[in-house]
């Protein structure tokens, strides 16, 4: 793989989904993350079932990609100005990690890799597009402004954050620091013309 770039983030917060029924994620001060996915949090395992993000009937038995979720702080600010809310917690969204630092977190091209120094390493899957279940708990932090559930999903186009699954083990805590490598972008239909 090639990198185009080398960066330094920030670890704002790391947190866990695990609350039964529910997608938001807690606070915590640091996270464990082993190759299966992150201890504790309702996305971990080698595998996942399929859901409608897929090309595969629902519970079909998939590689598990989505292992982490990743949102910025500043694309959090832009989409909260955006929907006219003071703030968006990370916990709303069902966040693993809040990150600083990274201009346009969400543009980072797949394959790019997070290596934090805890050990862990990071592999970036892709965006996450922004969906309902997010929307519908911002909604319930401000019940007096109407809509903003759908206002969420436009906003949050390309502001979402990224989904990352764990290619090697190690602790990510709260107020690190963090590399990113920026990997090159190839252009497939460009080449073809």
């Amino acid at each position: 793989m090639n990198y185009i770039a080398k960066t330094t983030g920030m670890t704002v917060r790391t947190l866990l989904c695990d609350s039964p029924g529910t997608i938001a994620s807690s606070a915590r001060n640091y996270i464990q993350a082993e190759l299966a996915g992150l201890t504790g949090d309702r996305h971990y395992g080698h595998t996942a079932l399929a859901n409608a993000r897929y090309p595969y009937p629902r519970n079909t038995e998939i590689r598990n990609s989505r292992q982490v979720s990743i949102i910025s702080v500043e694309e959090m600010e832009s989409v909260a100005a955006e929907i006219g809310v003071p703030h968006i917690l990370p916990e709303w969204l069902g966040a693993n990690l809040l990150v600083s630092g990274i201009p346009s977190l969400t543009l980072v091209p797949p394959s790019s890799r997070f290596h934090f120094q805890g050990g862990a390493v990071l592999v970036i899957q892709g965006e996450n597009d922004p969906c309902s279940y997010p929307g519908k708990l911002i909604q319930e932090q401000f019940p007096e402004i109407p809509r903003l559930s759908p206002a969420f999903i436009s906003a949050a186009i390309h502001k979402r954050g990224l989904v990352a699954w764990i290619e090697k083990a190690g602790k990510i805590a709260t107020g690190e620091e963090f590399t990113a490598e920026i990997a090159e972008v190839f252009d497939y239909m460009q080449f073809l013309k």
